[in-house]
C-alpha cells in the first residue's frame, strides 16, 4: 500500500493499494494522535472534489471537530428497517391485534422497505416520505396507511431516544381524501336478501358457477347448493345484530347470555365489548344446534378454531338475491341505517355497534333526517303560504 500525499494541501493524500484502488485520505493529529480519515474514493470523487472535503475536514478538525467519532456514532445510527423490525417485535405484535399486526407486516414489506429500509433512521426526510407518499397515489387509502406506519415508527423509536421528538418527517403531510364505502340495503333489498337466506338452507341455491357437463352430471333442477344452518345463521347474526363478520365468527357459546338478551365479547376490535340483543337475534341463536366439542356458534370444518370466512355462501346468497356488490360489512351499515333512519339517537346506534368514539358513528348523521324534515316541512309551508297571498302563519320549529 502506498500514500501519495498532495505538495499543495497538507496532510491530503492518496492511498493506492495493490488492486489499483485510490482513495483519498487526510492525516492529522489530535490529541497527540496521528489519526487518517477517509474523504473519498477516486473515481466516483475527483481529485478536485476530494480536495475541497479534505479542507473543510481539515478546518473542522483544527476547530475542536472529531471525525473518526462522528462517523463511529453515525454508523452505530441504526437503519429503518432494523428500527422498524424491532417495532414489530417488541411494540405490534405484543400489543395490537393480529389483524393491525398483519396490515403492518404487508404496509412495511410492499410498500415501505423497499423505499427506506437501507436509510439510516434519523436520515430520512419529510421529502422521501413525501415521495412515497406521491407514488403510491393510485391507491390513496394504502398511501396515507404507509405514511401512518412511518409516523407510528419514529415515534416509538422517539420514545426510546433513538430519534426526536418533533422531528417526525411523517408529520404535517397532507393525506390523500379517501372515499368512505357506505352500502345500505333498502327494505325491498333486504326482502330479496331474506327469500335467497331462506331458499339457501331448503331447496338450495342455483350454483355459483356452470360445472362442466358429463355424461354422469347432475340434472339441470339438482344443480343447487344447500348451505349449512351455521352459514346461514352468521349472516342473519351480521344484519340483526350490526356485528362485524370476524366477530360473528369467533363468537363462542360461553359468550351468549340468553337470560340477559347479550353477547359479552371479550375481544372485539375495540376490546371488551357487549352486544344488545333483539328478539330475532336471540331465535336465530337459540335454533342453532350445538356441535359437542365445537366452543365456536358457527361452526366450521376444525371444530377447535374459528370458521375462516363466509365468501362461498354470501357470493351465492347476493347473486340469488340481485345484491351485486354488497359486502358482508355492509351488512352493518345497513343495521345502522335502519336505526338511524329511525331517529333513534346516533348515540344509541353507536353503543349498540360497539363505537368506542362518537365520531366512527357520526358518518350515519346523514340518514337522521327526521329533524330536518320537520324544519323543511315548516319553512316549506310558510314560503308556500306566501307564494298563494295568505298571511303565514309563524311556525314552531320542532327539533325533536
Amino acid at each position: 500500500m502506498d500514500v501519495l500525499w498532495d505538495d499543495a494541501l497538507r496532510g491530503f493524500g492518496v492511498v493506492v493499494l495493490p488492486s489499483g484502488r485510490k482513495t483519498f485520505i487526510v492525516q492529522c493529529k489530535r490529541n497527540g494522535r496521528s489519526q487518517k480519515v477517509k474523504v473519498g474514493v477516486f473515481g466516483p470523487t475527483t481529485a478536485e472534489q476530494a480536495r475541497t472535503q479534505a479542507l473543510n475536514l481539515l478546518g473542522a478538525i483544527e476547530a475542536g471537530a472529531d471525525p473518526v467519532a462522528e462517523r463511529r456514532t453515525a454508523r452505530a445510527v441504526r437503519t429503518f428497517r432494523q428500527v422498524a423490525e424491532d417495532f414489530m417485535a417488541q411494540h405490534v405484535l405484543t400489543k395490537r391485534k393480529p389483524r393491525t399486526a398483519e396490515s403492518y407486516r404487508c404496509l412495511l414489506d410492499k410498500y415501505v422497505l423497499p423505499e427506506l429500509g437501507a436509510k439510516r433512521i434519523v436520515e430520512i426526510s419529510r421529502a422521501d416520505v413525501a415521495r412515497l407518499h406521491s407514488k403510491l397515489g393510485a391507491t390513496p387509502r394504502q398511501a396515507n396507511a404507509a405514511v401512518s406506519v412511518i409516523s407510528a415508527i419514529w415515534g416509538w423509536a422517539a420514545r426510546r431516544e433513538e430519534t426526536e421528538f418533533g422531528k417526525n418527517p411523517a408529520t404535517r403531510l397532507e393525506r390523500f381524501p379517501e372515499r368512505r364505502w357506505e352500502r345500505y340495503l333498502s327494505s325491498e333489498e333486504m326482502g330479496r336478501l331474506g327469500k335467497a337466506l331462506e331458499r339457501a338452507e331448503t331447496e338450495g341455491i342455483p350454483w355459483i358457477d356452470e360445472e362442466p357437463q358429463s355424461k354422469h352430471g347432475a340434472k339441470p333442477e339438482n344443480r343447487r347448493s344447500i348451505f349449512d344452518p351455521f352459514a346461514v345463521a352468521a349472516i342473519r347474526l351480521l344484519i340483526l345484530t350490526g356485528m362485524r363478520p370476524r366477530e360473528v365468527l369467533n363468537l363462542e357459546w360461553g359468550h351468549v347470555d340468553f337470560e340477559r338478551s347479550a353477547l359479552f365479547l371479550p375481544d372485539s376490535k375495540t376490546g371488551r365489548k357487549t352486544v344488545i340483543l333483539g328478539g330475532p337475534a336471540l331465535q336465530v341463536l337459540s335454533e342453532l344446534p350445538r356441535i359437542e366439542k365445537c366452543p365456536f356458534v358457527i361452526a366450521g370444518r376444525n371444530l377447535e378454531k374459528p370458521r375462516a370466512d363466509l365468501n362461498r355462501p354470501w357470493v351465492a346468497v347476493r347473486r340469488y338475491a340481485k345484491l351485486e356488490g354488497v359486502r358482508l360489512y355492509d351488512l352493518r351499515h345497513s343495521f345502522a341505517s335502519v336505526g338511524a333512519g329511525a331517529s333513534l339517537g346516533l348515540p344509541i346506534v353507536g353503543k349498540l355497534l360497539g363505537h368506542s368514539q362518537p365520531a366512527t358513528t357520526n358518518r350515519y348523521a346523514h340518514l337522521d333526517a327526521d329533524p330536518l324534515r320537520h324544519a323543511a316541512n315548516a319553512i316549506s309551508t310558510s314560503i308556500a303560504a306566501a307564494l298563494a297571498g295568505d298571511a303565514p302563519k309563524p311556525q314552531q320549529f320542532d327539533s325533536k
